[in-house]
C-alpha cells in the first residue's frame, strides 16, 4: 500500500475533488459523514484528541488493538491529533478552518463555543464555511443541551416502537441506524449547501441535523394518519401493515424466504406459480385492501406451499415467476453471492498489516466520476507532518507542539 500522504496527491479526481473536509466528531454519525465525502474525492482532514483519537478505534472486534471498523470509517482521511483546547491547537484549527470548504461535527451544542468557535467567530474566520452540525436533539429546543446517542434518536424519532413483535418489548435494528441516517442528511445538506455557495453566490451557512428528527422522517404516512384518524401504529413482526402479502415465509431446510408480492398482477404470478390457479377470481386476492382483510389466511397459504421446499427452490421458482423474493442474508451468504460481487461490493484493499483487507464497496455508482477507496483508516496523527507543514508551521514549531502534548 501506498503511504498515504503520498496516496492524497496522487488519488483519482472524484466529484468532491478540491472541497476540503474538517471533521471534528467521534463515532459514527460525523465520521460516517465525513467518510462518504472522502470516498468521492474530498480531502478530508479528521482530527482526534492527542493519545486518545476516537472511540471507535476500539469498537467491537479488534485486532492486534484496532478496530476492524475503524479501517472502514477512516478510509480516505488525513488523520491528525490536536489539543482543541489548548491555545496552539485552537490557532492550528482556526488556520485549517480559513482554508475550509467544510466543518463536519457531531459534538452536543455549545461544545465548539467553548473553543472559541462561535458561529461569529467561524463567520469570521472563513465567510464561505458550510458548517454541518448533527446532535442527538438539535442545535434549538428544550432537549438541545442532552446527551443523545443514536439509540435514543431512534427511540424517539419512533421506528424502535415498531420494531418487534405485538406484545413484547421493543427492539432494536442490529445496526447504528439513526446514526447513519443522521450522516445521510448530514451529506445531503453539505452538497445543496455547498452548490447555494459556488452556483448562486450564497455564501457559507449552517446545517442542522438531529438524530431523532433523521429517524422521525423515515416514518412514512404515520403523522397523518394519526392527525385524521388517531391511528398509532404498532409492531407486526415481519408483516408489512397494510400492506399484502409482504412476509417471510418457512421453508423446508428450516430457512425463510422474503416475498413482496404487494401488487395485483404480483399476486397473480404467485397464485400460479403455486399451482392454485383456482383463486384467481377468489375476491380475497382482488386488491390490497381485500387481501389486508385476509392477511392471515393469504400468509398461511404461503407459508403450506413454501414449506414443500428447500429456499433455493422457492426462490427459483419465484424469480422465473418474476415475483420479488429473497432469501434473508447473514454477512456470510453476502461474501459469496455472485451479485455483490459482481458490482464490486466487497472490496480487496491494500494494508501493510493484512496485505489485502476486505471491505465495504461504494454506494452510490457515478458513471463519469466513481468513488474509490485509496487506503484505510491511518494510524493516530499519521498525517499531523503532512497536514501542520500544509498551513506553513515549521518543524521546530511541529516539535515544540508535540513536546507539550498539543498533537
Amino acid at each position: 500500500m501506498k503511504d498515504p500522504a503520498t496516496a492524497a496527491t496522487e488519488r483519482k479526481p472524484g466529484p468532491l475533488a478540491g472541497i476540503k473536509v474538517i471533521e471534528m466528531g467521534t463515532l459514527i454519525a460525523g465520521p460516517y459523514g465525513a467518510r462518504l465525502l472522502a470516498e468521492f474525492g474530498a480531502d478530508v482532514i479528521k482530527i482526534e484528541p492527542p493519545n486518545k483519537g476516537d472511540p471507535i478505534r476500539n469498537w467491537r472486534v479488534l485486532h492486534n488493538g484496532t478496530s476492524l471498523w475503524w479501517y472502514v470509517q477512516s478510509r480516505n482521511k488525513k488523520c491528525i491529533t490536536l489539543d482543541c483546547g489548548a491555545p496552539e491547537g485552537q490557532a492550528v484549527l482556526k488556520a485549517l478552518l480559513a482554508e475550509a470548504d467544510v466543518l463536519l461535527e457531531n459534538f452536543r451544542p455549545g461544545t465548539l463555543d467553548k473553543w472559541g468557535l462561535t458561529r461569529e467567530a467561524l463567520a469570521e474566520i472563513n465567510p464561505g464555511l458550510i458548517v454541518s452540525r448533527v446532535s442527538g436533539f438539535g442545535q434549538t429546543g428544550p432537549y438541545s443541551k442532552r446527551p443523545g446517542f443514536g439509540a435514543i434518536g431512534e427511540s424517539m424519532g419512533g421506528i424502535r416502537h415498531l420494531t418487534g413483535y405485538p406484545g413484547m418489548a421493543p427492539t432494536r435494528v442490529g445496526i447504528s441506524l439513526g446514526d447513519s441516517v443522521a450522516a445521510l442528511y448530514a451529506v445531503i445538506g453539505i452538497l445543496m449547501a455547498l452548490y447555494h455557495r459556488d452556483v448562486h453566490q450564497g455564501g457559507g451557512q449552517e446545517i442542522d441535523v438531529a438524530l431523532y428528527e433523521a429517524v422521525f422522517s423515515l416514518m412514512e404516512s404515520m403523522v397523518p394518519e394519526y392527525d385524521q384518524k388517531k391511528v398509532v401504529r404498532e409492531r407486526t413482526g415481519s408483516v408489512l401493515p397494510g400492506i399484502a402479502p409482504s412476509n417471510v415465509y418457512p421453508t423446508r431446510d428450516g430457512k425463510y424466504a422474503v416475498i413482496g408480492a404487494n401488487g395485483d398482477a404480483i399476486v397473480q404470478r404467485l397464485l400460479k406459480v403455486m399451482g392454485r390457479e383456482d383463486m384467481f377470481d377468489d375476491e380475497r386476492f382482488a386488491n390490497n385492501a381485500a387481501r389486508v382483510k385476509h392477511m392471515q389466511f393469504i400468509d398461511d397459504m404461503i407459508s403450506n406451499w413454501t414449506r414443500q421446499y428447500d429456499l433455493d427452490a422457492v426462490l427459483d421458482k419465484l424469480n422465473e415467476a418474476n415475483v420479488p423474493a429473497g432469501a434473508i442474508y447473514s454477512i456470510e451468504d453476502i461474501f459469496r453471492d455472485a451479485q455483490y460481487q459482481a458490482r464490486d461490493m466487497i472490496l480487496d484493499v491494500e494494508h501493510p498489516e493484512f496485505g489485502k483487507l476486505k471491505v465495504p464497496g461504494i454506494v452510490p455508482k457515478l458513471s463519469k466520476t466513481p468513488g474509490s477507496v485509496e487506503w484505510l483508516g491511518p494510524k493516530l496523527g499519521e498525517h499531523n507532518l503532512d497536514v501542520l507543514r500544509g498551513i506553513g508551521l515549521t518543524e521546530e514549531q511541529i516539535a515544540q507542539m508535540a513536546e507539550k502534548g498539543v498533537i
